[in-house]
């Protein structure tokens, strides 16, 4: 038993800190007021507080910390995309989750594994070898393998996949990792409440006050709000919060789903994805295998998981590692994948004064976490684009200078 859990279960009146504070009533102004209360709302609270000493802020959120999408992904982390603006800004993510856990003093579950892009046709290929070059330009570990070595590192994987889809090579990022994702919500959610920042669960947001082109305040469940700044960090509810304030976004909702099996004997040391398959799998901690697919077909704000899923993902399973027909599903669940149409977030200013946007997070919001957090903070600040977050902005789709992160989104959408 580690010695720490012996103080507790010997010492009746330790001194253990509260993880979260009780609950507070709303003050009548903050600063800055953060919508949503999951992985990237409270990382900017956090960033806000520990590098630029603002602490008179309020996270909104209106379920619990974490329960949205934070709450219902498949936890990988990489930074092989395709573009090299995505390549840059994905790297700096994965360069700070690396050491969250000495930051927050708190065990992420960071955990590096490896990470495989099948490719299963020529065409494939080919973009492998355009993604490992755009990689390698910018410093980031990637390189195309062919069949020998994912043989020898996953020796369970049948690579002829049943015979229907051969895999011919693959990208391998060696810094692909997985992390817990609530371990992640947490450890900046008590960071930026013991540095001063407040943390309101249960608080619905349901008007934003804009005065001549500014933002003025927040109207809540528990009541209203006056602010000069307020930042959306709300994945598949963006468009409800963007309507607010009458922005338009191109951003569409489309479920996402995912689910675990049983816990096995560890057998898969690394993280597979195949876009032509459109599925991907990892071993957690526990031996379940995490497992996930493409986007639901048609446009809906829900998060009900089908029997369709399950059933179609299990044949992919089947194709790439037969053997676990024997596993029982033990979990599935669905997030609200808000997608742009280049497949790249929204991120900064917006022509609201005063009003900030961290939305179309598509499928891989959890491993920006870090660095949504920080370039947003840091943008509300300086009133200004944080030079990585620049590409993202919203204007990109007016002026036609889209990013096109398509081909890196490792499954099909």
């Amino acid at each position: 038993m580690p010695w720490r859990l012996l103080k507790f279960a010997l010492n009746p009146n330790h001194s253990e800190p509260r993880f979260f504070p009780p609950e507070t009533p709303l003050k009548e102004r903050y600063d800055m007021v953060i919508i949503g209360g999951g992985g990237h709302g409270l990382a900017c609270a956090y960033y806000l507080a520990r590098e630029h000493g603002v602490t008179n802020v309020a996270v909104l959120e209106q379920g619990y910390l974490g329960g949205g999408n934070t709450g219902r992904n498949t936890t990988i982390v990489r930074s092989n995309y395709l573009t090299p603006e995505g390549v840059q800004f994905y790297d700096a993510s994965l360069k700070l989750f690396e050491d969250l856990a000495e930051d927050f003093d708190l065990n992420i579950f960071y955990s590096n594994r490896g990470h495989y892009t099948l490719a299963h046709t020529d065409s494939a290929m080919r973009t492998m070898r355009w993604r490992a070059e755009v990689n390698k330009h910018f410093g980031i570990d990637s390189e195309v393998v062919d069949r020998s070595h994912i043989a020898a590192n996953v020796p369970d994987m049948d690579l002829d996949c049943g015979g229907d889809a051969p895999v011919l090579g693959a990208l391998w990022h060696a810094p692909g990792a997985v992390a817990r994702h609530d371990a992640v919500a947490w450890g900046y959610g008590r960071g930026a409440y013991q540095r001063g920042v407040e943390i309101h669960q249960k608080t619905r947001v349901t008007g934003i006050k804009v005065d001549d082109g500014k933002v003025r305040g927040v109207s809540t469940s528990r009541g209203d709000i006056a602010c000069d700044k307020v930042i959306s960090m709300v994945a598949g509810s963006s468009p409800r919060i963007t309507s607010m304030v009458g922005l338009e976004t191109p951003i569409e909702i489309y479920p996402l789903q995912a689910c675990v099996t049983e816990p096995v004997k560890p057998f898969l040391d690394t993280i597979i994805v195949s876009g032509s398959l459109h599925a991907y799998v990892s071993q957690s901690s526990r031996g379940e295998l995490v497992m996930g697919a493409s986007v639901d077909p048609n446009v809906l704000h829900s998060t009900r998981s089908s029997f369709d899923f399950v059933e179609e993902l299990a044949d992919k399973m089947l194709d790439l590692f037969p053997f676990t027909g024997r596993l029982r599903v033990m979990r599935q669940w669905a997030g609200m994948s808000d997608i742009t149409p280049d497949f790249a977030p929204i991120m900064g200013k917006t022509p609201i004064e005063g009003f900030y946007l961290d939305a179309g997070w598509g499928t891989w919001g959890f491993k920006a976490t870090p660095i949504s957090g920080k370039t947003m903070a840091w943008t509300a600040v300086n009133d200004r684009n944080h030079e990585l977050i620049e590409p993202f902005r919203l204007e990109r789709f007016a002026d036609f200078v889209q990013v096109g992160e398509r081909g890196a989104a490792s499954v099909g959408h």
